[in-house]
Protein backbone atom coordinates (compact mmCIF):
# COMPACT_ATOMS: atom_id res chain seq x y z
CA UNK A 1 0.00 0.00 0.00
CA UNK A 2 0.87 3.34 -0.96
CA UNK A 3 -0.83 6.60 0.01
CA UNK A 4 -1.51 9.58 -2.64
CA UNK A 5 -1.52 13.28 -1.23
CA UNK A 6 -4.89 14.35 -2.48
CA UNK A 7 -6.49 17.94 -1.35
CA UNK A 8 -9.89 15.32 -1.10
CA UNK A 9 -8.73 14.17 2.68
CA UNK A 10 -10.60 15.39 5.21
CA UNK A 11 -13.15 16.97 2.81
CA UNK A 12 -17.26 15.79 3.70
CA UNK A 13 -19.48 14.78 1.18
CA UNK A 14 -22.76 13.45 1.36
CA UNK A 15 -22.69 9.68 -0.20
CA UNK A 16 -25.12 10.58 -2.68
CA UNK A 17 -22.82 13.33 -4.11
CA UNK A 18 -19.88 10.97 -3.99
CA UNK A 19 -21.74 8.00 -6.04
CA UNK A 20 -22.85 10.65 -8.46
CA UNK A 21 -19.48 12.04 -9.03
CA UNK A 22 -17.31 9.14 -9.04
CA UNK A 23 -18.89 6.09 -10.30
CA UNK A 24 -18.86 7.94 -13.96
CA UNK A 25 -15.37 7.95 -13.17
CA UNK A 26 -15.07 4.64 -12.95
CA UNK A 27 -15.09 4.07 -9.02
CA UNK A 28 -17.08 1.47 -7.32
CA UNK A 29 -18.02 1.29 -3.46
CA UNK A 30 -16.01 -2.01 -2.58
CA UNK A 31 -17.48 -4.56 -0.95
CA UNK A 32 -15.98 -4.15 2.34
CA UNK A 33 -18.04 -1.58 3.48
CA UNK A 34 -19.32 -1.53 7.37
CA UNK A 35 -22.00 1.12 8.52
CA UNK A 36 -19.52 3.86 9.59
CA UNK A 37 -16.51 3.52 7.00
CA UNK A 38 -16.26 2.00 3.35
CA UNK A 39 -13.65 2.76 -0.21
CA UNK A 40 -14.61 3.54 -3.26
CA UNK A 41 -12.57 1.53 -5.27
CA UNK A 42 -10.99 2.31 -8.69
CA UNK A 43 -9.61 -0.75 -10.71
CA UNK A 44 -6.42 -0.13 -12.19
CA UNK A 45 -5.21 -3.46 -13.28
CA UNK A 46 -6.59 -6.88 -13.26
CA UNK A 47 -3.82 -9.30 -13.99
CA UNK A 48 -2.11 -11.84 -11.65
CA UNK A 49 -1.91 -8.97 -9.26
CA UNK A 50 -4.76 -6.72 -8.99
CA UNK A 51 -3.86 -3.00 -8.02
CA UNK A 52 -6.46 -0.56 -7.64
CA UNK A 53 -6.92 3.12 -6.41
CA UNK A 54 -8.68 3.45 -2.87
CA UNK A 55 -10.39 6.32 -1.17
CA UNK A 56 -11.39 5.78 2.71
CA UNK A 57 -14.38 7.35 3.88
CA UNK A 58 -15.72 7.37 6.96
CA UNK A 59 -19.60 8.16 8.42
CA UNK A 60 -19.54 11.62 9.65
CA UNK A 61 -23.54 11.90 10.19
CA UNK A 62 -25.34 9.24 10.06
CA UNK A 63 -24.58 5.89 9.14
CA UNK A 64 -23.88 4.59 5.39
CA UNK A 65 -26.93 2.75 4.67
CA UNK A 66 -29.17 5.95 5.81
CA UNK A 67 -30.32 8.42 3.31
CA UNK A 68 -28.51 11.42 3.14
CA UNK A 69 -25.29 10.25 5.54
CA UNK A 70 -22.43 12.39 4.95
CA UNK A 71 -19.00 10.93 4.84
CA UNK A 72 -15.53 12.06 5.80
CA UNK A 73 -12.52 11.59 2.96
CA UNK A 74 -9.53 9.78 4.30
CA UNK A 75 -6.21 9.59 3.06
CA UNK A 76 -6.57 8.22 -0.55
CA UNK A 77 -3.78 4.82 -1.55
CA UNK A 78 -2.94 2.59 -4.04
CA UNK A 79 -3.28 -0.35 -3.41
CA UNK A 80 -1.86 -4.32 -4.48
CA UNK A 81 -3.35 -8.43 -4.33
CA UNK A 82 -1.35 -10.46 -5.54
CA UNK A 83 -3.61 -14.06 -6.09
CA UNK A 84 -2.85 -17.41 -6.21
CA UNK A 85 -3.56 -19.30 -9.78
CA UNK A 86 -4.42 -22.72 -9.95
CA UNK A 87 -7.24 -24.84 -8.23
CA UNK A 88 -8.58 -24.04 -4.84
CA UNK A 89 -7.89 -27.27 -3.02
CA UNK A 90 -10.62 -26.15 -0.15
CA UNK A 91 -13.26 -25.83 -2.64
CA UNK A 92 -13.24 -29.07 -4.01
CA UNK A 93 -14.90 -30.70 -0.59
CA UNK A 94 -18.03 -30.61 -1.45
CA UNK A 95 -21.43 -28.24 -2.52
CA UNK A 96 -21.99 -26.36 0.13
CA UNK A 97 -18.11 -26.01 1.65
CA UNK A 98 -17.37 -25.19 -1.67
CA UNK A 99 -20.31 -21.92 -1.76
CA UNK A 100 -18.42 -20.86 1.44
CA UNK A 101 -14.92 -20.78 0.18
CA UNK A 102 -15.51 -20.47 -3.43
CA UNK A 103 -12.47 -17.69 -3.43
CA UNK A 104 -8.71 -18.32 -2.72
CA UNK A 105 -6.99 -15.53 -0.15
CA UNK A 106 -4.51 -13.29 -1.97
CA UNK A 107 -1.19 -14.65 -1.98
CA UNK A 108 0.29 -11.47 -0.78
CA UNK A 109 -2.58 -9.27 0.45
CA UNK A 110 -0.23 -6.02 0.17
CA UNK A 111 1.91 -6.53 -2.74
CA UNK A 112 4.53 -3.77 -3.63
CA UNK A 113 3.07 -1.04 -5.87
CA UNK A 114 5.06 0.02 -9.22
CA UNK A 115 5.79 3.17 -10.10
CA UNK A 116 3.84 2.91 -13.22
CA UNK A 117 0.35 2.11 -10.72
CA UNK A 118 1.19 5.24 -8.74
CA UNK A 119 1.27 7.29 -11.37
CA UNK A 120 -2.05 6.02 -13.10
CA UNK A 121 -3.45 6.28 -9.14
CA UNK A 122 -2.37 9.72 -9.06
CA UNK A 123 -3.58 10.68 -12.46
CA UNK A 124 -7.53 9.26 -11.85
CA UNK A 125 -7.21 10.32 -8.48
CA UNK A 126 -6.39 14.25 -9.75
CA UNK A 127 -9.70 13.66 -12.31
CA UNK A 128 -11.73 12.63 -9.12
CA UNK A 129 -10.41 15.68 -7.31
CA UNK A 130 -11.58 17.74 -9.79
CA UNK A 131 -15.35 16.52 -10.72
CA UNK A 132 -15.67 16.82 -6.57
CA UNK A 133 -14.02 19.96 -6.05
CA UNK A 134 -14.85 22.49 -8.94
Amino acid sequence: MRRIESALKNQVFSLEELEKKLKPLGFDIGGGWEYDHGFFDYQLQQEKTYFFLRIPFTAEIGQLDEQGVQVRIGQPFVLGHQFQTGIDEEGQTGNFSASLNQFQDPVDQDTSVPERFMEKGQQVLEAAEQALLS
